[in-house]
């Protein structure tokens, strides 16, 4: 069986990589794969952060198996979004940074998957950007509606949703789509300098992935909600390891060096 989510372990973080090539579509099968890769990731306590990308150097996610979706009951179709929605919740909520390295066209259900990461760092000219399923007669149904129009606010993404829009990396970055754009030569080598950045001893993950959550969750309620939740995790963190050791360092004018707990 093709494996079509490759997994990789390597200085704290974890790659994920989309494999159906070319254009890396998702099936039923390929989100529970994603699933048990997100799942493995959130239970190794040496991964710290998640980078998603796609094979090859083409497409990122070309989104949803069409051919798939055509062949396949009204039924089915419903269990599959319910499942994927399901399966980029659990990407979105776990507790450890994830970055979406762009390294190709991210289109479509491509798009939402990398929503449900963190941030989303693209290749130079690798490709465009968009959600066009309303040319198919149907919507972003992956919690495209939803996540977009928090990230750019509801009239852009309303916008940009019904016009089918699909655009380039740079563009994608002066929107707020995309967080960073770096050149395509060594991309994916910069891509995982940039991850490491979020690695001990160079950042404290444990208050990576409280801020994370603090963000996350303090915004679905309301702002007293979201201030108690911090406080929480506040608390939480004054007694780590590296809330000790940052304030240390920071007292005798050294680097800290973390240790993610």
């Amino acid at each position: 069986m093709t494996e079509l989510v490759r997994y990789e372990t390597s200085g704290g973080i974890a790659t994920l990589t989309l494999c159906d090539p070319p254009a890396n579509t998702y099936s039923y099968a390929m989100m529970q794969a994603l699933d048990a890769a997100i799942l493995k990731a959130r239970m190794d306590e040496s991964v710290h952060v998640l980078v998603l990308t796609g094979d090859g150097d083409k497409f990122f996610c070309a989104g949803a198996n069409i051919q798939m979706l055509n062949e396949v009951t009204p039924t089915f179709k419903y269990y599959f979004c319910l499942h994927a929605n399901e399966t980029l919740n659990r990407l979105e909520q776990t507790n450890k940074l994830v970055i979406a390295a762009l390294n190709g066209h991210t289109v479509g259900g491509g798009l939402e998957v990398a929503l449900a990461a963190d941030l989303r760092i693209a290749k130079k000219d690798g490709g465009k950007i968009g959600l066009p399923e309303v040319a198919l007669g149907v919507l972003p149904g992956t919690g495209g509606t939803q996540r977009l129009a928090r990230l750019l606010g509801k009239s852009k993404a309303l916008e940009l949703m019904i016009k089918g829009t699909t655009f380039g990396f740079d563009e994608a970055q002066s929107l707020g789509l995309v967080n960073e754009v770096l050149p395509a030569e060594g991309f994916k080598e910069a891509v995982r300098a940039y991850a490491s950045e979020f690695v001990p001893p160079r950042r404290a993950s444990k208050a990576v992935g409280s801020i994370k959550r603090a963000v996350h969750s303090g915004l679905e309620g309301s702002f007293a909600e979201g201030l108690a939740l911090e406080r929480e995790l506040q608390q939480q963190l004054f007694l780590s390891a590296d809330a000790k050791e940052g304030l240390r360092a920071y007292l005798e004018k050294k680097k800290p060096e973390f240790t993610g707990k």
